[in-house]
């Protein structure tokens, strides 16, 4: 849930703990960096400073002064350079001239502290490239003890431009010896790493102002409060996919490799995949509009850019040379014609599935159904036409449900694992599923003015046995729904607790106010209230806690609302008088001991527990040695671990893993340096693994089930007869 607006991250050290990578630009054009900031984001900067300072929009205003300057100046260091390996102390010495100027230049529009800060912060990426791309130029050695020390975070800025030089040197030979340890050649090592440094510096020269201006209006928004965010009518458009879950055009995803943009994989059921003509990997070097338009070159021209050609309006069409992964680049490309549609984002909707329980314990096999929700989307502008095929989190889940219950499943499992929020109304209507009418959400407002949002929806698309899924990865709506299905006791909450947001956004659209005929100014995603559970709580900072706990992956300390350093503190209301289903607390002993005793004997449970402790001792770790000697070692043991797991599997008659065989090594690439194609592949392969949690999570419903079935009495205490309600048990 962690928003970022970093303008550059390179990725030169541990895949998990790399100092910097470089993020996709917020909006670009192929047009030089202009000198200073047009008329329209002088415009925006008034219009954005009126919202974030006024009451009537914002949650929680702040006036704009000379100490909120000092945090956007901070902010803004940390967007440019968050590992602190490109400016030195000097650099940044020089920039407290514009510590108390930057709420002026925000207030008159005259926002021109951020360009010259990012002109110096440019050039000082230069330099550190060429160095470390000289520094391919000699050998390494690997045979002492020194250590790479990634994680700069707290540490202070570089003394000098020689200091940093040394740092650099530690992060080439990681670099170097992570290739090396993957079986590369010299020769062909200098060849990726001169490459990769040669991209990352024409990544910095691709940016552009609208780049500068939405890092610089970001570092402002996010001083506010860590959810507001501004966003310029690119920026706000690509949101505006994700949550529709639907766009207009050809349905395939694209990012750059090298010099050119690369198709990685197709949208299922959209033109390109329905056509078959296109596939992974291959490069698009020219487009065209319509069956004539004039074909223009692409090669070089930023990602953003092609996707702008590509993207089109339903039964237009677009032409695009391409040239395959395997042929030269200079080839003669194919020409392909594709008629653009609506396109729903199928890895974004709702899926459903089974798992089996098998009898045990005097128990009987049991069905439970599963959906996994990653997402709560809603494409508003479809559903205000009226168009009967809208997407909707609420409408696919429903359909799943009516499928549960024509095939008679015991339970339902609703997995929000990861799923980081979407749509407040999807999740009201979603909760609606679940219970019979009542208050889902409390929303208080900037004035004080609380407001109950209800499900007024009679009847319930599901009345059996529940549990809700999540991790510390659940966030905002997830949370909603979650604190809902807790507060009613209509279902049992399990696994992590959540990520703790509990505040309410809206898109304020920024060309309304001059009413533009075309779009200049963007829009902001700004903070307008704090939701509560039915029961007055705020999952606020501190999230939902679950029923029946599975062991923390990662840290409140690491990843969470409470990670922020201005978040809204934990708080409550009065509780919305609602429904209480059942009452688990009688239960949760019962069913702690038997998840213990069965998770004691499931061995890919007990390897994933082993794998968080793992993980999270290395995410403690603050640096790598770069002795060849010991990281070949830490690569054998891991391999030794491969080849234990598979053995065991192999004897008890489980699948293998592929997730675990995709983590064979590490290959010391970057993303967009491996084979396409392939690595699709081993992410398809990847979403086939077993999935323990999953599988524990419906055993523990399984148990419960089982336990109110047989227990007359018990049944009555956790699930006591209420006005409008559902009997798990009759």
């Amino acid at each position: 849930m962690k928003s970022s607006h970093t303008l550059l991250a390179l990725a030169v050290g541990l895949a998990l703990a790399a100092p910097l990578a470089l993020l996709a630009r917020a909006e670009g054009s192929r047009d030089a960096l202009p000198a200073a900031p047009t008329s329209n984001q002088a415009t925006t900067a008034r219009l954005v400073h009126g919202l974030l300072s006024d009451s009537r929009y914002a949650y929680r205003p702040r006036v704009l002064d000379d100490a909120l300057s000092q945090d956007v100046l901070e902010r803004y260091l940390d967007t440019l350079d968050p590992g602190k390996v490109f400016l030195t102390a000097q650099d940044v010495a020089g920039f407290s001239k514009f510590a108390t100027r930057l709420d002026d230049a925000i207030k008159s529009g005259e926002v021109d502290p951020a360009w010259a800060m990012f002109a110096v912060y440019r050039q000082r990426v230069g330099e550190r490239i060429a160095h470390a791309r000289g520094l391919l130029k000699g050998n390494f050695d690997f045979a002492g003890g020194e250590r790479y020390e990634y994680d700069r975070e707290d540490a202070p800025w570089a003394a000098s431009g020689a200091e940093l030089d040394a740092l650099w040197k530690q992060s080439v030979k990681n670099d170097w010896l992570r290739l090396k340890l993957a079986g590369k050649p010299p020769e062909e090592i200098r060849k990726t790493l001169d490459k990769r440094y040669a991209n990352l510096l024409d990544s910095i020269a691709e940016l552009k102002g609208e780049d500068v201006f939405q890092s610089f209006l970001n570092a402002y928004a996010g001083a506010i409060d860590p959810h507001t965010d501004y966003m310029t009518p690119r920026s706000a458009a690509n949101f505006n996919v994700q949550i529709s879950n639907s766009l207009e055009g050809i349905g395939a995803v694209l990012f750059k490799q090298d010099d050119i943009v690369v198709v990685r994989e197709m949208v299922p059921g959209g033109p390109a995949a329905r056509g078959g003509k296109l596939r992974s990997g291959d490069r698009i070097v020219g487009v065209g509009q319509g069956g004539s338009g004039e074909m223009k070159d692409v090669v070089g021209w930023p990602t953003d850019d092609v996707v702008d050609l590509i993207r089109g309006a339903a039964n237009t069409q677009v032409r695009l040379d391409v040239v395959s992964a395997e042929a030269p680049l200079d080839s003669k490309p194919t020409r392909i014609l594709i008629t653009r549609a609506k396109v729903r984002l199928e890895d974004a909707r709702a899926k459903a599935e089974e798992v089996l329980l098998p009898a045990a314990g005097g128990q009987p096999a049991r069905r439970i159904g599963v959906i996994k929700l990653p997402g709560f989307y809603q494409d508003v502008e479809a559903r205000r036409r009226r168009d009967g095929d809208y997407a909707s989190a609420t409408r696919d889940v429903a359909r799943m449900l009516e499928q549960f219950r024509a095939q008679k499943v015991d339970g339902v499992v609703l997995d929000l694992r990861g799923n980081g929020g979407g749509s407040l109304s999807e999740a009201i209507e979603l909760t609606g599923l679940f219970i019979d009418q009542g208050p889902v959400v409390q929303v208080r407002e900037s004035g004080g003015r609380v407001s109950v949002e209800n499900d007024r929806n009679p009847g319930v698309a599901w009345d059996g046995p529940l549990a809700v899924l999540v991790n510390r990865g659940s966030a905002s709506a997830s949370e909603i729904v979650a604190g809902a299905i807790q507060d009613y006791g209509r279902g049992l909450v399990i696994g992590e607790t959540t990520f703790g947001k509990g505040t309410v956004q809206s898109m304020v659209d920024l060309d309304r106010w001059p009413a533009n005929e075309e779009l200049r100014f963007g829009q902001v995603k700004l903070t307008i209230a704090q939701f509560f559970r039915p029961g007055g709580s705020s999952t606020q900072n501190r999230g939902v806690v679950p029923d029946v706990a599975f062991p923390t992956s990662v840290d409140a300390s690491e990843y969470g609302e409470s990670t922020y350093d201005n978040a809204l503190p934990w708080t409550r209301i009065a509780a919305a008088p609602h429904v209480q289903y059942g009452n688990f607390g009688s239960l949760l002993g019962k069913l702690e001991a038997r998840h213990a005793a069965r998770v004691a004997n499931d061995v890919e449970f007990q390897w994933w527990v082993e794998d968080v402790a793992r993980f999270r001792e290395e995410q403690a770790k603050k640096s790598v040695s770069l002795n060849e000697t010991e990281r070949r070692a830490e690569r054998d043991r891991f391999d030794r671990l491969r080849k234990q797991r598979a053995a065991v599997r192999a004897n008890l008659g489980i699948a293998q893993d592929p997730l675990l065989e995709q983590q064979a090594a590490d290959d010391g690439l970057q993303a967009n340096e491996r084979n396409v194609a392939a690595d699709v592949a081993r992410e398809e392969a990847a979403k086939k693994s077993r999935d323990p949690l999953l599988r524990e999570s419906a055993a523990i419903l399984g148990d419960a089930i089982g336990l109110l079935g047989a227990d007359a009495g018990l049944s009555a205490q956790v699930l006591p007869q209420a006005r409008g309600g559902t009997r798990w048990v009759d």
